[in-house]
């Protein structure tokens, strides 16, 4: 299929090549032009602009930064509305407001563009190998319509309901990602205290009930207290804050997101703000004496 992928960052990057080695036809635009060129070397077309991007393009699929990034892209100056031909479907796999998202839809729709909300998660190892899992939102006929290009992209794919459902489940996955980093970094620095082989410890537990992603993906680099990037600080924070929001629309509270992102506030204040999310272990370390 033709398709347009715009945003080359940490996560996007790593997906259009998995369209390319899927054989779909891939043009490729980022703000910052050099990001495109180990795409362009690798079969992709460069594009000057969103809008340049989804012109003769099936997809359009968009992995940027935040609300406001989403909107300049699809529905802003130079942006998709303008170069999208009728009946495109633009997929949108960023995290963002699942009210702006509604809202885009709307603006797309007077142009006879569709929008399917599909965020991800994995971390940048899920979007390397292609194993992701993608939370969509949209029309049953525009889902599958787009679901061969998501294959490419993702091991669990789960239509989750009408345009909005897949930032709403996002934002689930955030708040429940939030609490888990949390909960396994203060069983690490109890284990830490004791003195205790950690390896042995995460091991143990982890063939229980306190198995986890975050455990097994992130305990290494809680105990070494060494946080390579896989998901940035600010940018959960900026999803529990699009999580938070919601939660008050919906009239839920959320104590331990809204903690958390307290700690991941006072991280980025610091400089760990591009540190991987489980760089809040920091706090619960500095709290409880480990060097």
């Amino acid at each position: 299929m033709k398709v347009a992928f715009i945003g080359l960052g940490t996560m996007g990057a790593p997906m259009a090549m998995n369209l390319l080695k899927a054989g779909h036809e891939v043009t490729v635009h980022n703000r910052t032009r050099e990001r495109e060129k180990p795409l362009v070397d690798a079969g992709a077309k460069g594009a000057a602009s969103p809008k340049a991007a989804a012109a003769g393009s099936e997809i359009i699929i968009t992995c940027v930064s935040d609300t406001a990034d989403v909107e300049a892209v699809l529905v802003g100056n130079d942006g998709v509305i303008y170069g999208a031909s009728a009946r495109a479907i633009a997929v949108d796999m960023s995290t963002i407001s699942p009210t702006a998202t509604r809202q885009i839809a709307e603006k797309l729709s007077q142009q006879e563009i569709h929008l399917v909300d599909a965020p991800v998660s994995g971390g940048s190892e899920g979007a390397q190998q292609g194993t992701l899992s993608i939370m969509v939102g949209g029309e049953a006929a525009d889902v599958e319509q787009v679901r061969p290009v998501l294959g490419a992209m993702g091991k669990t794919i789960t239509h989750v309901g009408p345009i909005g459902a897949g930032q709403v489940t996002k934002a689930i996955n955030q708040i429940i990602v939030a609490g888990t980093y949390w909960s396994v970094a203060e069983g690490i620095a109890v284990g830490l205290k004791a003195g205790l082989d950690m390896a042995k410890v995460v091991q143990a537990v982890g063939g229980g009930a306190a198995g986890s992603w975050g455990l097994a993906h992130r305990s290494g680099n809680m105990i070494n207290n060494e946080y390579p990037l896989g998901f940035r600080v600010r940018l959960h924070r900026k999803d529990l804050l699009i999580a938070l929001e919601a939660a008050r629309e919906l009239g839920v509270t959320l104590p331990v997101a809204a903690y958390v992102e307290q700690i991941e506030t006072g991280l980025m204040a610091r400089g760990y703000g591009d540190e991987d999310v489980s760089a809040i272990a920091r706090s619960v370390r500095e709290q409880s004496g480990i060097g």
